[in-house]
């Protein structure tokens, strides 16, 4: 006999921004999931599972949500999971420092007639405020389990899985909340003349609750099972309410569910001091966002932050790169003194050479994102959004929009991606076209070569600083065109919670690190590995079969072995496929003060920023074939003036957005036009830009 399949239990996780749900997750689920003490941190739905008793259960992380209503992308995320899909459980997870805020969103999952759990999260901080919640009575008066957790340090995880497998177990649908004698009758009213079908039937209190409070998108969404009768007596009854209590309908059913809620806490919470975190919050506040000396600290946190990463990172850095020149050497040694292989080279100028000019460079992006993290999970970004708000509206762009350009600094994509948490259409596009502009991890390599080409010592951490803070102005001035020209039109109010500072846990700290370094190594190892080879054989083929240097020295011109074997290394380079791209592409970014090995190099970072610097070392392995060669960057230094590197860097700063972030807009924008204006424009302006430094600082004499 066939053994019976069991289906697996279905659950979700649903709370507000901030409340550690994702921190459950991955606790639930063995997930690695990014966690950060912000705001918008899950834009999108994540699945995971875990087993119990031998039983399958899918989880799903929905995004961070106030309410049940779809003003923004996250928030109809939400609500459409909740709301088309069938659950056997839903766990609300609530952040016990501020559980008036946090129940609204479980009095409506309540009004969907779901089976729900819910998880007091952070339930330590509660306590050390001197909250005290009575969990069995609080369990009693709403009729389905309660459990409370410490969702970053894992405590309560067995008891949160037990509620879950109780909950499905029992199958038992929420009592619909009481919201007051007239309004209950209101909805009743309306519920009875609904008809809703499929997996929508247990939800007519809270459908009809949005009827009342006019929501027209439910009433398209849901017109095969909503009649026009149904929406006229909605609007009688609103009408009716409204005419009574002298309240508009929406606020009074709004301060209803809140009345629900204080009725609940104050049966079963009991305060004995108030010395919490949020207290403590306060205090640190009054320096760390203040209007006046916030700005001014947060410049200085940053600026700390690439400081450490230049100076830390050198240490490390010699020990990759002299183990890369020991790999070389090892690798060369299997080959004849002064012979030539197609294997060798491809090993040592195209794989060592492409591909360990981008590892070399692992250590400053492990730190840059151990200084990233430390204030994501701390609670700091969240005011340094505050902070920025005022300036940001003043350029169009939204406070809330800061939270995606540091994310931005990271990886355009998540940034991209993060954008979900704008209500406002046209502040959301506007934050997405301009935040490649953000200096993401990607172009990190490229400024740990290219500023010590080019700067002295004590110029570097300044130099990284300028480069982040050219990138920022130049994101803000773009908004402020945009908003002014194809987005114009009138911005949304900035509304966000400031979590309390929280001390980032080790565990946290190390697997953000770990996981970035990954990716990094992952780029390394395939897109970067992949072009590195391609542009080997670019750069290797078709070969010459006669050297002008040859008949130089037939005329009896004295060189060097050294300087003959670069001379014909050279013109190998110009005479392969990449070279003559490379000389093809020279007329156009000339007047940025850029060759053609620039141009070579610059040809597939379309594919990975990280590309340029493989590229780059490519090129000049390949045009330089001896040993004892100097490193790159004293290569770089020698063929180009300080000016030229300036003007390189704005422009890798600025053009093409990579592959991905050309896609992710495309997908996030929902059309070809934003993503290829993205693309085009940034381009445009790089020229431009770079140009017109290039050129000024040579009638000033600075070439």
């Amino acid at each position: 006999m066939a053994k019976k399949t069991v289906p697996p239990i279905k659950i979700a996780l649903a709370g507000n921004p901030n409340a550690g749900k994702t921190s459950l997750f991955n606790v639930l689920t063995g997930s690695r999931q990014h966690v950060g003490n912000y705001p918008g941190v899950t834009v999108e739905q994540r699945w995971g599972h875990y087993k119990v008793n031998g039983q399958r259960v899918d989880v799903v992380d929905l995004p961070g949500t106030y309410s049940l209503t779809s003003f923004s992308p996250e928030e109809r995320v939400a609500r459409d999971e909740l709301l088309h899909t069938q659950h056997d459980v839903v766990v609300v997870v609530a952040d016990s420092t501020a559980l008036k805020r946090s129940l609204m969103l479980l009095v409506q999952v309540m009004q969907l007639g779901a089976t729900p759990v819910l998880c007091l999260n952070m339930s330590d901080e509660a306590m050390a405020s001197g909250q005290r919640i009575d969990r069995k009575r609080l369990e009693l008066e709403l009729g389905f389990p309660v459990v409370e957790t410490v969702g970053h340090k894992g405590k309560g995880r067995d008891d949160l899985i037990a509620a879950i497998f109780r909950a499905s177990e029992s199958k038992t649908s929420a009592k619909t909340p009481s919201l007051g004698e007239d309004l209950d009758g209101a909805i009743e009213t309306i519920s009875a003349t609904l008809k809703l079908s499929g997996s929508l039937p247990q939800t007519k209190a809270w459908v009809a609750t949005r009827l009342l409070v006019g929501d027209e998108k439910i009433a398209e969404e849901l017109a095969g099972d909503v009649s026009k009768d149904t929406v006229a007596l909605a609007k009688k009854e609103a009408e009716r309410l409204s005419n009574e209590t002298g309240q508009d309908i929406s606020l009074f059913v709004t301060e209803r569910y809140f009345a629900f809620v204080d009725d609940l806490l104050a049966k079963v919470v009991k305060t004995e001091r108030r010395s919490d975190s949020r207290a403590r919050s306060e205090r640190i506040d009054r320096v760390l966002a203040n209007p006046t000396f916030g700005l001014p600290v947060f410049g200085i946190i940053m600026f700390a932050i690439f400081w450490v990463t230049f100076t830390l990172g050198e240490i490390p850095m010699g020990w990759i790169e002299s183990g890369q020149g020991m790999l070389s050497d090892w690798i060369t040694g299997f080959w004849p003194q002064g012979s030539e292989s197609a294997l060798r080279s491809l090993l040592v100028d195209g794989v060592i050479a492409g591909v360990g000019g981008v590892v070399v460079f692992l250590p400053n992006i492990v730190l840059l994102f151990l200084g990233l993290a430390l204030l994501e999970d701390s609670g700091y970004m969240a005011r340094a959004a505050y902070l920025m708000d005022r300036v940001m509206h003043r350029f169009g762009l939204h406070g809330k929009s800061f939270v995606p350009m540091m994310t931005g600094f990271g990886c355009s994509i998540p940034g991209i991606m993060a954008t979900r948490t704008l209500e406002n259409e046209r502040d959301r596009l506007t934050t997405m076209l301009v935040l490649p502009l953000m200096s993401c991890g990607a172009r990190l390599p490229i400024w740990m070569l290219l500023i010590p080409a080019f700067f002295p010592p004590e110029w570097r951490a300044p130099a990284l600083w300028g480069i982040y803070s050219i990138g920022i102005l130049l994101a803000f001035l773009l908004a402020l065109a945009l908003r002014r020209t194809v987005l114009a039109g009138e911005a949304a109010p900035f509304v966000m919670e400031l979590p309390p500072y929280r001390m980032p846990t080790s565990r946290a700290l190390i697997k953000k690190m770990t996981e970035r370094a990954w990716i990094y190594l992952r780029k390394a190892g395939t897109i970067i590995l992949a072009v590195s080879i391609v542009l080997w054989v670019m750069s290797t083929y078709p070969k010459k079969d006669t050297y002008e240097v040859d008949a130089q020295l037939a005329q009896g011109i004295e060189m060097t072995d050294e300087e003959i074997e670069q001379a014909r290394g050279g013109e190998d380079l110009r005479y392969s496929v990449a070279g003559r791209l490379g000389i093809a592409i020279e007329p156009l970014i000339k007047p940025m003060g850029f060759d053609w090995k620039l141009g070579t190099s610059m040809i597939g970072a379309f594919a990975a920023k990280e590309v340029f610097v493989a590229n780059l070392g490519i090129v000049y392995s390949m045009g330089e074939t001896t040993e004892d060669s100097e490193d790159l960057r004293n290569k770089l230094s020698r063929d180009y003036s300080p000016l030229v590197g300036f003007s390189l860097m704005l422009f890798l700063l600025i053009a093409a957005p990579c592959m991905a972030t050309f896609a992710v807009t495309r997908r996030e924008s929902g059309s070809w036009r934003w993503a290829f204006l993205q693309l085009g424009g940034l381009t445009l302006v790089a020229f431009l830009l770079s140009t017109t430094v290039y050129q000024v600082g040579r009638l000033l004499g600075a070439g």
